[in-house]
């Protein structure tokens, strides 16, 4: 019961999703927290470890009216770009499969990669619910690397007075056995300082001690994600060519707000990255494109 529990905490928070109503009450239950926390900001996070998978879920309320949200968020080839500004995304290109779209994403290494020394990850691409006042988006891999599996990401949006949105991201995957040796093999050694948001308890010397190993891990990527998808939201009022450079200027900005957690690199050395990965991408999509018109 144990070893499908994890698998199942995800589906729980799929199907207990699936309403703007649902949406707009947990919108009035976090209005504390949304108001007064750790972040500085209208955003709560939480998690779930379980012996073989990870859930979180980020809630944040944004300044864009709804129908500006939906809109970009129900695109395919926008969560290419938004899955892009996490540090170890190294491609991401959208293709239409049966009645939703597949992403096939290449992750790696926070550097510069050559894209056959990373991991392929194929991503399904769902629109669940497009209504007036209400978005469901589902992304799903079987696969991922180091052992992990069963990856789940949930957007919901929901319309609220005064042109803004709450939105609600969750964040799942399980792993079998393999994969959770390597993954705690990980966190006891290199990864053993990297920590969550969390606060599990308070140290001899009367601070905070957040919580660490893969919950802190699904933490971190929980709140790129959801700062990820702001800084796309955000970048929509720049010129299409100005676009990409805002996304990865504002996204690097708003994790160093918060660099215990999620500091990895210098500004110059994440903006250097990010700008070879997209001319990459460009120049691939290009090639293909060719192909294509000449058969």
């Amino acid at each position: 019961m144990l070893l499908c529990l994890g698998l199942d905490l995800a589906r729980a928070a799929a199907a207990d999703a699936g309403s703007a109503a649902s949406l707009r009450d947990k919108y009035v239950e976090l209005q504390t927290r949304l108001s007064d926390n750790q972040f500085d900001r209208p955003i709560q996070l939480d998690s779930i470890e379980t012996s073989d998978g990870m859930l979180g879920d980020a809630y944040a309320l944004v300044a864009h009216p709804f129908a500006t949200v939906a809109e970009a968020l129900h695109r395919p080839e926008h969560w290419c770009d938004i899955l892009n500004l996490h540090p170890n995304t190294k491609f991401c290109r959208p293709s239409p499969a049966g009645q939703g779209s597949i992403l096939d994403l290449v992750v790696g290494k926070k550097h510069d990669q050559p894209l056959a020394e990373a991991f392929d990850l194929e991503f399904a691409h769902r629109v669940s619910a497009r209504r007036r006042s209400y978005l469901q988006v589902h992304l799903s891999a079987d696969e991922g690397p180091l052992g992990t599996r069963d990856y789940r990401i949930l957007l919901e949006a929901v319309a609220l007075p005064q042109g803004q949105t709450f939105i609600h991201l969750s964040y799942a995957y399980a792993y079998g056995f393999a994969g959770a040796l390597a993954v705690r093999s990980y966190f006891a050694t290199i990864g053993s300082q990297k920590m969550g948001f969390t606060v599990g308890g308070v140290g001899s010397d009367g601070q905070p001690r957040y919580v660490g190993g893969v919950r802190g891990a699904v933490e971190r990527n929980t709140m790129r994600y959801m700062i990820a998808i702001e800084a796309f939201l955000g970048a929509l009022s720049a010129p299409p060519h100005a676009r990409f450079e805002k996304r990865i200027h504002d996204w690097f900005a708003a994790v160093e707000r918060y660099p215990r957690q999620l500091h990895d690199m210098e500004q110059s050395e994440y903006l250097d990255m990010k700008r070879k990965e997209n001319s990459r991408q460009r120049s691939l999509q290009s090639r293909t494109a060719h192909v294509r018109s000449n058969l």
